[in-house]
């Protein structure tokens, strides 16, 4: 039986979902003000992990995630820059999809941006105010009051009285409570905004999710997730104002993923050390990212390290060496009995918690026994587990190319250059463009489709990345 580890609780519980047939799941997805890095590649992965194997299991998955495409970051940027806020956030969306296609990652049902939603955020606000969780703050902000939800504290484990000390100070003289947090916030007309009761105005951060959650799943549904940084605030106040909202509001399962470490400091946009999903990609093959980050189990920490992708790649690569070698099609029925302990052994792993480095291992060993069954040419058994390797690959989002297409192109990879020699040759390519040298610019192009090396020309210069 699945098991899965619930931040509320702080166990593995096991799961029983409110509709035996349908599993409702909402994630919290970007914030249109820049492109995703790795560590919300690693998030959208886990749960597309997850996804894939509850639809393994025989669940219709009913999965949110949302759009954040208003924001302070994104004002800044669109004033600073003068872009227009819809054209802005529209484009950054596109290229956010790109990416988390790129990754093979599965589309939402629905992916509801905040600023379609404008009117239903602003009634749920009215109801808040109503049962007097909200408040109009002196400066006319909205406001929820945290007192009023006795709860406080209990999805990240921290009580009221100490949270003075960590709490963000925003807006302090205006509030009945130092953690009590926005809801609507007044601008000046000449900002972006929306007319509502209160005055015009956007929505806060939080409220969004409450919103859309309850829109879409309702007041009880089974899983929500984000990574661990937005256990609190973002989650614990979520949580306050949803059960606020509706007294019957509840989740089964909270769920989150740890971060990546990248020199001893988290992954993060404030931080200014994150890595681009498209930037790691020109480099490395999506599957093999996918591998990287979640050979770790989910809820603990991964450190950046190229050593460890370069190790990655080489573990792929000899999984798809297995699957390269059958020859024939063979009726392989009667081996289900012999390997199926092996198979099983597999969805224990991912039964417990979705243990993804235990059901690699699995993999491994399928992979191993694949070797030596074609070795001594039992060619029954060789494809019977080939069947099996790919079938478990798929689950966790794997091994879906041709493996001698992906065997080629990756070998001819490992015997060409080296990213300083493309750089080089991409250097002389552009100069002899720019003195119109038009055939030694499509003889360099030509050198390197032929090693599989894609060009792209953009408006910041030339990009490359291999070709599967």
């Amino acid at each position: 039986m699945l098991k899965i580890f619930n931040t509320l609780s702080k166990k593995k519980e096991k799961f029983f979902p409110i509709n035996k047939k349908q599993v409702k799941i909402y994630l919290c997805g970007i914030t249109a003000y820049d492109l995703c890095h790795i560590g919300h590649g690693r998030t959208f992965i886990i749960f597309d992990i997850i996804i894939r194997y509850l639809q393994f299991l025989g669940y219709k998955v009913k999965y949110i995630r949302n759009i954040t495409d208003i924001d302070d970051k994104i004002i800044q940027i669109i004033k600073k820059k003068k872009y227009n806020i819809i054209d802005f956030t529209k484009n950054i969306i596109n290229k956010i999809s790109k990416d988390l296609n790129d990754l093979n990652i599965l589309t939402p049902n629905f992916e509801p941006k905040v600023t379609d939603h404008i009117n239903d955020i602003i009634l749920i606000i009215k109801k808040l105010l109503i049962n007097k969780s909200a408040y109009i703050s002196k400066n006319g902000d909205i406001m929820f009051s945290i007192q009023k939800y006795l709860n406080y504290g209990i999805l990240s484990k921290q009580k009221i009285s100490l949270l003075k000390s960590t709490f963000r100070i925003k807006n302090i003289n205006f509030k009945k409570n130092y953690s009590d947090f926005i809801l609507w916030k007044l601008t000046n007309k000449l900002d972006i905004g929306w007319e509502s009761p209160w005055g015009y105005g956007r929505p806060g951060w939080h409220i969004e999710c409450s919103t859309l959650s309850y829109k879409y799943l309702g007041k009880y549904f089974d899983i929500h997730g984000g990574g661990n940084d937005l256990i609190f605030p973002h989650h614990e106040n979520e949580l306050a104002q949803s059960s606020c909202i509706d007294k019957n509001f509840f989740v089964n399962y909270w769920i989150h993923t740890g971060m990546i470490i990248i020199n001893n400091k988290k992954m993060s946009k404030s931080l200014r050390n994150t890595l681009k999903i498209k930037d790691i990609l020109l480099t490395y093959n999506k599957e093999v990212v996918r591998y990287f980050l979640t050979a770790t189990h989910y809820r603990s920490p991964i450190i950046y390290d190229e050593i460890k992708l370069k190790q990655a790649e080489k573990v792929l690569k000899k999984l798809y060496i297995s699957l390269s070698v059958k020859n024939s099609l063979y009726d392989v029925q009667n081996l289900k009995n012999k390997f199926f302990l092996l198979e099983q052994k597999f969805y224990n792993a991912m039964n417990n918690d979705f243990n993804t480095p235990k059901a690699y291992s699995i993999l491994f060993k399928i992979s191993k026994k694949i070797n030596i069954a074609y070795k001594q040419k039992k060619y029954l058994i060789t494809n019977y587990l080939i069947l099996k390797l790919k079938k478990l690959g798929n689950i966790l989002g794997l091994l879906f190319y041709n493996p001698k297409k992906y065997l080629k192109s990756n070998i001819n990879l490992k015997y060409f250059y080296d990213k300083n020699k493309i750089q080089k040759l991409i250097k002389e390519r552009n100069i002899a463009r720019n003195n119109k040298l038009w055939e030694k610019a499509d003889l360099i192009r030509k050198q390197l489709e032929n090693k599989n090396i894609l060009l792209e020309d953009t408006i910041n210069g030339t990009i490359w990345k291999k070709k599967i």
